[in-house]
């Protein structure tokens, strides 16, 4: 067999499995979250996220945004050097995150089913 044939039935073969996985994961909310960072983050917003009586203050005085408080969530940064990753019962996470120039800097109490955010930081 050439060496043409060779690379036509390879990219064939190819061309057929990337269809294949396109149809199987198409409309499926698959991800790679393989870093410390993107695992502890995929897993704080999997659970219910509950504000502590201050932050729900700020909330509802309107000095802070809820939308932004989730935006931090999903594609901020962990400083893991100042969290408590292994407080016992729930570890406590610094994540810090911008948007709009502003940062913020959230505090979230991660627990087995529910995330508590505690303190919140603007600057």
């Amino acid at each position: 067999m050439k060496l043409i044939q060779r690379i036509g039935y390879y990219l064939g073969g190819f061309s057929i499995g990337l269809i294949i996985l396109a149809f199987f994961l198409s409309g499926k909310k698959t991800s790679c979250s393989y870093g410390p960072e993107a695992r502890v983050l995929k897993n704080i917003n999997t659970k219910t996220i509950v504000y502590s009586p201050e932050i729900q203050s700020e909330i509802t005085n309107k000095n802070v945004d809820s939308v932004f408080i989730h935006h931090v969530l999903k594609n901020g940064s962990i400083n893991f050097s100042e969290s408590k990753t292994r407080q016992e019962p729930c570890g406590l996470y610094i994540v810090e995150g911008d948007s709009d120039g502003k940062n913020m800097t959230i505090i979230v109490e991660n627990c087995d089913s529910i995330a508590t955010i505690t303190q919140l930081k603007i600057e």
